[in-house]
């Protein structure tokens, strides 16, 4: 984990690399000039693109690759616990030692660079060494300027949900500038994916797609269906059941769905798909602690859970699924800044008996507590504020039967795992 901290700290206080986000294709497409196109060595490139669900959707679709015996590489974004776990390649992920060696050799190139453009050419320069059946990349924010977006023939483009998440990187501040940064540049002559939507914004999509010369396949090409507690994947030639055991959630399950339709595309069978539905499991999002140093602490009438989600959207997700958990709920919310606090909370309304508000540790970027103990008490909740994780464990723990939800950051999920 030091390690980890040690490469991001030289990265933020390099000279050549600038923390602060800067969208912009020119520097990262004369850095991959002199390193004479490594991203040309790619094969059957698939860019991910979305305000949420893209990292689900990425990893299901990688787990079934893997499952049909091809090589994948990818490149996702942010990590959680440690650097490494955005680059991973083929069998293992980059080791701290060739991610800072990978380093070194931008470095020389003497490019003004965001460190974010740095650590997608860490992963292009290295999975330009193998030789992999297919490469997935996560965008970070919008497509349009992203550093992932290098590639002249991608194989496909998957566009998960839009929202309004990143708002604050743009001019008009409009859910219609977003979706056509997203979209309404993604690439021709090739396939597109779109995920499930609001019906405002399939449409938009729609037109701004219009002109594409893209195969695009949209989500009513499949469906998620519900019977009783048991949901399953369905289109006019498939259906399989989504014997999942860490998927919980309806939006979940979608990004799941998205993956399966894209998979059986691929040509990769249904009952590979049908195998490998049951290993999945994605780190902090609805990932509950079954183990571990935290979950050692608490009363044995206690669980504890985690999920990033920090969107509307996903608060909204969230909240439908707490809504059908029995027993009572008590959450420790955290978030980074330039979201939407007071709207975000306003979703989970009629969920919590109570809220502890923290600040995510050894983060600048972090809302102050006063400020999300603020929203929440305008939304009617019972609020409290914490100075820390561990403090607001105790003012929640007792030995009354509940479920503790920590959410609103995957920053913050990042540093609970660690401290388990």
């Amino acid at each position: 984990m030091s390690r980890s901290i040690n490469l991001y700290n030289q990265l933020a206080n390099h000279k050549l690399f600038n923390k602060s986000v800067n969208f912009g294709l020119k520097r990262i497409k004369l850095a991959l000039a002199l390193l004479e196109h490594p991203e040309k060595k790619l094969k059957n490139v698939i860019s991910v693109l979305g305000e949420s669900g893209k990292f689900t959707t990425l990893f299901s679709l990688k787990s079934f690759i893997e499952a049909n015996n091809q090589k994948v590489t990818t490149h996702v974004s942010p990590s959680l616990r440690d650097i490494r776990e955005r680059f991973y390649m083929g069998n293992k992920h980059l080791s701290h030692k060739e991610i800072k060696e990978t380093i070194k050799q931008i470095e020389k190139l003497n490019i003004p660079l965001t460190i974010f453009e740095c650590l997608t050419l860490v992963y292009i320069i290295n999975a330009s060494k193998i030789n992999a059946d297919y490469n997935i990349q996560e965008t970070g924010a919008f497509w349009r300027l992203d550093s992932n977006n290098v590639h002249d023939f991608p194989k496909l483009q998957i566009c998960t949900n839009i929202n309004k998440q990143h708002l604050n990187f743009l001019k008009r501040k409009t859910l219609n500038e977003v979706i056509k940064e997203d979209v309404g540049f993604l690439s021709n002559f090739t396939n597109i994916y779109v995920g499930k939507q609001s019906p405002n914004v399939l449409k938009k999509i729609k037109i701004f797609l219009k002109n594409n010369k893209s195969k695009i396949i949209y989500p009513n090409a499949w469906r998620l269906i519900r019977k009783g507690n048991q949901y399953y994947y369905q289109d006019r030639k498939y259906k399989i059941k989504l014997n999942t055991k860490n998927v919980y959630s309806k939006g979940m399950f979608e990004n799941v769905c998205l993956a399966i339709k894209v998979a059986l595309d691929l040509k990769i069978d249904k009952k590979t798909i049908q195998k490998t539905l049951p290993l999945l499991s994605f780190e902090g999002r609805f990932q509950y602690l079954n183990k571990g140093k935290i979950k050692n602490k608490l009363h044995k009438n206690e669980i504890i859970m985690i999920d990033g989600a920090h969107a509307t959207t996903d608060a909204r997700n969230l909240a439908a699924y707490l809504k059908n958990i029995k027993i009572p709920k008590y959450g420790i919310w955290a978030m980074t800044k330039n979201k939407e606090p007071d709207l975000f909370i306003k979703q989970l309304k009629g969920v919590f008996k109570k809220i502890v508000a923290v600040p995510i540790e050894n983060e600048l970027n972090s809302v102050s507590v006063n400020e999300l103990y603020k929203a929440a008490a305008k939304n009617k909740f019972k609020v409290e504020k914490s100075d820390n994780f561990a403090q607001a464990l105790k003012k929640i723990s007792s030995k009354e039967k509940k479920l503790i939800v920590c959410f609103g950051s995957l920053y913050n999920c990042g540093k609970i795992l660690n401290k388990n």
